[in-house]
């Protein structure tokens, strides 16, 4: 039986007051891989910030890995995280530390204590991006790639069962876009749930999956053409 960990029913989202996306409708099952396109402005930054918690849903009904997004306070928003992984366009890495003490400080933060169980999910996560042997170099010794490939890394760190990637190549050149989904692909085929927002065309041709486009207020499901 697929599980749902992600559901909007006839959900409204606002920003700063203003109507953003209306009567949205949509379901993610675990192990799916989808992309949400559309243009900038067209809503695909708050119906991501929604999901994760940093816009309120405050019309219809919307359920994500078991929290209601109606219902939940401030204080549950830490929890919500957790179970998700969130990857930025522009990585957001703690410049004053190494990739290692990246990645510990989120273990420490989401309660973890034992120190060889953190080196351990560290080099784990570390392997998953092939990034093992750079846990000790600073994020600006990276490029943009490496930088990214880190980020994922961290997204994976609790094991979350939705990832949410906002444009993770929006800053990258189309080579290194392509090696960061290839990550994203084989993070996907061993079980990780994803939706993507992109707006790189080229990414979709490439890896077709089901695709969701924000346009004119609406949220619609896109029929990818068969060769």
């Amino acid at each position: 039986m697929s599980e749902t960990v992600l559901q909007l029913k006839n959900a409204t989202i606002y920003q700063g007051g203003n109507m953003v996306l209306t009567n949205v409708n949509f379901e993610m099952k675990k192990g799916d891989f989808v992309y949400l396109i559309g243009k900038t402005g067209s809503g695909k930054s708050s119906f991501m910030k929604t999901l994760y918690g940093d816009l309120e849903l405050t019309e219809g009904e919307g359920t994500i890995v078991d929290f209601n997004l109606r219902t939940m306070k401030e204080k549950d928003i830490p929890f919500l995280r957790r179970k998700l992984g969130i990857v930025f366009q522009d990585f957001k890495l703690l410049p004053d530390r190494t990739i290692n003490g990246n990645l510990e400080f989120v273990l420490k933060a989401t309660g973890w204590k034992d120190k060889d169980k953190i080196k351990e999910r560290i080099e784990k996560v570390l392997d998953k991006v092939a990034m093992k042997t750079k846990g000790f170099k600073f994020p600006y010794e990276l490029s943009g790639g490496e930088q990214q490939r880190i980020a994922i890394a961290r997204a994976l760190l609790n094991e979350p069962e939705l990832i949410l990637a906002d444009e993770p190549t929006g800053n990258l050149d189309p080579q290194t876009s392509i090696e960061v989904m290839e990550v994203l692909q084989d993070i996907n085929k061993n079980g990780n749930t994803i939706l993507m927002a992109t707006h790189d065309y080229a990414l979709l041709l490439k890896y077709p999956s089901k695709t969701l486009k924000c346009d004119e207020s609406k949220v619609f499901e896109v029929v990818q053409r068969k060769n």
